[in-house]
C-alpha cells in the first residue's frame, strides 16, 4: 500500500498579467509521504508558496494533477474545497491571520465553529491547546494585548484544533527574531511529532529549513533536488 498522502503530477500554474503569461510552476511531480515533514526552499519567485497553496487546494493548477488522500482536489469545486480543508489540513501563516476582535480562546475555537462543535466542547478543547502552546493565561486577550510570538502561538493552536492530517505553514517564522523562531519551531515540530502529522512548510532561511526531514529545493517552478536531511534539529 503506498504511503503518499499528496501527489503532484505535472502540474503547471500559468498566472496572466495583461499580455503577459507567466509560468510559475512548471510540470512539477512530487510526492508527499505521510508523517513526514518537509521544506520547500528556494529564492523568492520560485514557485515555492504557489506550489503550497496548490497542494492546499487554495489554488489551482493550470494543468495536471493534485491527488490529496485519494481524492483529485483540482476538480474539486470551492464548496468541496472548503470541506476538504475543514477536514484535513491545518495553516499556519506568516501574518497569523488572527481576528483582531476575537480573544485568542475565540480565534482558536473558529475551526470548530465552522465543524458544527457545541461551545462547551469547542471551548474546553480550545483552552487544551493554548495550554499546549503556553497560552492559557493570554485566553482572554486580544491579538493587539499580544507579542507577535504570542500571535503566532494562538495561530499554531489554532492550526492544530482539528488534529489535521497535514499541516502547512508558509513562512511560519517570517515576522519573528531569533529566539522566537526556535521556541516556535520547537513548538511546531513537537506537536507534528506527537500527533505523527505530515508537515509542509516553506520558508527561504535555512536554519529553519533544517528542522525537517526532506527539503525540496525549487528554482524557476521545478524541483532541482530533494534532500535527505540526517541532521533534523531536534531539541
Amino acid at each position: 500500500m503506498s504511503n503518499e498522502i499528496i501527489k503532484v503530477n505535472k502540474v503547471k500554474k500559468v498566472f496572466r498579467m495583461g499580455e503577459e503569461r507567466i509560468v510559475v510552476i512548471n510540470n512539477l511531480s512530487l510526492e508527499i509521504e505521510k508523517g513526514k515533514t518537509y521544506c520547500m526552499l528556494g529564492k523568492s519567485g520560485s514557485g515555492k508558496s504557489t506550489l503550497l497553496n496548490l497542494m492546499a487546494g487554495l489554488d489551482k493548477p493550470t494543468k495536471g494533477e493534485i491527488i490529496f488522500n485519494g481524492q483529485h482536489i483540482e476538480k474539486m469545486n470551492e464548496n468541496q474545497l472548503a470541506d476538504f480543508r475543514q477536514k484535513y489540513l491545518g495553516f499556519v501563516f506568516q501574518s497569523y491571520n488572527l481576528l483582531s476582535t476575537l480573544t485568542a480562546l475565540e480565534n482558536v475555537t473558529l475551526p470548530l465553529i465552522f465543524r458544527k462543535v457545541d461551545k462547551k466542547e469547542r471551548e474546553e478543547k480550545a483552552m487544551e491547546m493554548l495550554e499546549a502552546v503556553g497560552l492559557a493565561d493570554r485566553a482572554n486577550h486580544k491579538p493587539s494585548e499580544m507579542s507577535g510570538g504570542q500571535q503566532q502561538r494562538v495561530s499554531i493552536a489554532r492550526a492544530f484544533i482539528n488534529d489535521p492530517k497535514v499541516i502547512f505553514a508558509d513562512e511560519p517564522t517570517g515576522n519573528l527574531d531569533t529566539k522566537t523562531t526556535y521556541e516556535m519551531m520547537d513548538l511546531i515540530m513537537g506537536l507534528v511529532r506527537k500527533n505523527k502529522q505530515t508537515l509542509l512548510m516553506v520558508t527561504h532561511d535555512l536554519e529553519v529549513s533544517d528542522y525537517c526531514e526532506r527539503i525540496v529545493h525549487l528554482s524557476d517552478g521545478k524541483v532541482e533536488e530533494i534532500i535527505e536531511n540526517n541532521n533534523v534539529i531536534q531539541r
